[in-house]
């Protein structure tokens, strides 16, 4: 009688198209489950409350928002819809011609200015177990990193919408199906080479595991390249909404840069293993860099305005 290997590897190899469908659409629709539904999921997950309640967005941020919507020239405004959101920059999900639309977070800091820091003041930050003092030295240079400019603010929400008006969830959640369906065809292929179609079921095992190790790294390298590309397009398309886009685009990542020179300091070793002393982020992992470098983002900005000016 034939194993129950055997069995499941005759019936995977009769309808592996079927089930390769099957699998790659899956997966798709796991990785954009909660874009489909952002209000119920994101929203939910991002979310800030005051006094057991939601926050909710003061007419400042509202009009804020909707000013850069209007400069963004989006194709469906009405798909679009903000909340307060913890956390110290904007973030954003959802498909915004789907008819759950997209949801855009706005930090409660985006409130505050040089003269009035409530918004980041009245917060309590703990690093290394030790709350931040704002009025020390250290705490002074973390809350001005923290203040943006209205330009910078602008900045901020129109990459978030720059993001999603290219695709960012779709093309993002892509990538998970695209390298499932190149592991059968680095298996095939390899099978081919090496004629081994009619082999020896343990040397297909190992090609299949060798198949799927070479997906696993498309799939690191290419969601990498993937958000790398989403991160220079949206910083492109948001900065070349205006010259003052532009330079509210150099001061955002200024200030980052800034803020994670200032942690870095703050959070000793783990600092130091965390951010670089220019202030990007050092990679979760040897081979893996999810986004670009926040001094090329800005160089990139600083580069349009260049040309601009020529």
């Amino acid at each position: 009688m034939a194993s129950p290997f055997l069995k499941y590897a005759v019936m995977v190899q009769k309808y592996r198209t079927p089930l390769l469908i099957a699998g790659c659409s899956g997966v798709f629709a796991a990785q954009m489950f909660y874009h489909l539904f952002p209000e119920n999921t994101y929203r939910k997950l991002y979310q800030a409350w005051n006094k057991g309640e939601p926050a909710s967005l003061s007419e400042k941020l509202e009009s804020l928002f909707k000013q850069v919507l209007k400069d963004s020239d989006v194709g469906a405004p009405d798909g679009y819809s903000a909340f307060a959101s913890f956390g110290f920059h904007p973030v954003g999900a959802g498909v915004p011609w789907l008819p759950s639309g997209a949801q855009i977070g706005i930090p409660a800091n985006f409130n505050s200015t040089l003269d009035d820091p409530a918004g980041i003041t009245n917060r309590s930050i703990l690093i290394n177990g030790e709350k931040v003092e704002w009025d020390s030295v250290i705490g002074t240079a973390l809350k001005d990193a923290l203040v943006l400019s209205p330009e910078a603010q602008k900045f901020a929400v129109a990459r978030e919408v720059a993001r999603l008006e290219v695709g960012g969830p779709v093309l993002n959640a892509a990538v998970a199906p695209f390298c499932l369906a190149g592991v059968m065809v680095y298996s095939v292929t390899l099978k081919q080479i090496f004629r081994l179609h009619i082999g020896p079921v343990i040397f297909r095992g190992v090609v299949n595991v060798v198949a799927l190790g070479l997906g696993a790294v498309s799939y690191f390298l290419t969601s990498d390249a993937v958000s790398q590309w989403l991160d220079y397009k949206s910083d492109h398309r948001a900065a070349g909404l205006s010259k003052i886009y532009a330079k509210g685009g150099v001061e955002f990542y200024n200030k980052i840069l800034s803020r994670n020179k200032t942690l870095r300091s703050l959070m000793g070793q783990k600092g130091e293993e965390m951010y670089a002393p220019s202030g990007n982020l050092f990679p979760a992992h040897l081979l893996r860099l999810k986004h670009a470098p926040y001094t090329s983002r800005r160089d990139g900005i600083v580069g349009l305005l260049k040309e601009e000016k020529a």
